[in-house]
């Protein structure tokens, strides 16, 4: 029960960060994940997200930042496999299945509810 606890208030504490920057810097939207997923990237570099997904579990996951997470992690895990051509392979090896999810997703809810413009 208490790691339910603490994936909810680390993920609140994010979501409430993101809040806050869009309220006092007037980031839109796309910035504002465009910042989340570079966030998550660099501390990827820096191996600290694995320590956040460790503490946080869930509350790490679902953020915009674990996307920048996985593009690094996926990148470094390959290019230690195969060299600096491997980084570029590996870049999407982890956020395929994401990709995909979304695309098919977006695909039937644009069946479902169409346009009326």
């Amino acid at each position: 029960m208490a790691e339910y606890i603490v994936a909810f208030i680390t993920g609140g504490i994010v979501v409430m960060v993101g809040q806050l920057l869009m309220d006092l810097l007037q980031l839109s939207s796309a910035q504002l994940m465009v910042i989340f997923v570079v966030s998550g990237a660099i501390l990827d570099g820096f191996h600290l997200y694995d320590r956040f997904i460790d503490f946080a579990g869930a509350g790490a996951l679902v953020q915009m930042s674990s996307f920048g997470h996985f593009l690094v992690h996926g990148a470094m895990a390959e290019g230690e496999r195969s060299g600096f051509l491997g980084v570029s392979m590996g870049l999407f090896e982890m956020t395929s299945a994401s990709f995909t999810t979304v695309i098919v997703v977006s695909f039937f809810v644009a069946i479902m509810f169409r346009a009326k413009g």
